[in-house]
């Protein structure tokens, strides 16, 4: 014979999370929890459904970020169970898209490494800002803030002060670019290229792509976690067939 749901105090959840008993009505507000009945005394009443809700949503977070968390419990609590499920299906569509990216980036950021900075065959090249930008897709001001962080040093012209890309420089900034794209923070990418400058060694640049796939591969073994999470909490109160 089952017995009375056990009743749990803002306190107990919260306690259960580590978070204040204010962010516990914060989610309870939000959706990310089912709604709570009140006592005769006018006091919210939690039980381990809210419990159970509580650690999905914070395992969710952990894999698909806080916003596409909240969505996703506040369309179960609202009975869209499709909606829930196509915010999880993006979330995956969108980490292995970042795989896919990084595995080109890697590869064209060896090609680039590789490209020789300097040829007695051919006249030097040397671009201005504007002509850099657009080779790259790029604003000009892109290059000015890499040029900040000490990123690029370009030439300037005797006289007139612009500045003057050589081909090392050039070299730099699709890397740069390429590295921003795959979402490199600017002081990451400066050890990179500080060892292709000092030694020619791609050394770094190999560390960096080993980095960001260790990150991916720790976003999907949370993902994998929150989705059973969300699959438990979502059948736990199911009827047995």
């Amino acid at each position: 014979m089952s017995g009375a749901p056990r009743r749990l105090r803002p306190v107990d959840l919260a306690r259960l999370a580590g978070i204040s008993t204010q962010q516990v009505r914060n989610y309870l507000d939000a959706g990310v929890l089912p709604p709570a009945s009140r006592s005769a005394s006018g006091y919210r009443q939690f039980d381990d459904r809210h419990r159970r809700a509580l650690l999905t949503y914070r395992a969710l977070a952990a894999g698909y970020g806080w916003e596409t968390a909240r969505a996703i419990m506040h369309a179960v609590h609202a009975g869209d169970l499709p909606s829930a499920l196509a915010l999880v299906d993006a979330g995956h569509a969108g980490l292995h898209e970042e795989r896919r990216a990084l595995a080109e980036t890697a590869a064209a950021l060896e090609a680039v490494a590789g490209q020789q900075t300097e040829s007695a065959a051919v006249p030097r090249l040397t671009l201005r800002i504007g002509e850099l930008a657009a080779r790259l897709g790029v604003r000009t001001s892109a290059l000015r803030v890499w040029e900040a962080a000490g990123l690029l040093v370009p030439e300037r012209e005797p006289g007139t002060g612009y500045r003057r890309f050589g081909p090392a420089e050039i070299r730099d900034a699709q890397m740069i670019h390429m590295l921003r794209r795959s979402r490199y923070l600017l002081p990451q990418i400066r050890p990179i290229l500080d060892g292709l400058r000092r030694t020619g060694s791609t050394a770094a640049l190999r560390a960096a792509v080993a980095r960001r796939r260790q990150e991916l591969t720790g976003r999907a073994t949370a993902m994998l976690a929150g989705s059973s999470r969300l699959h438990d909490y979502l059948t736990a109160d199911a009827p047995a067939d």
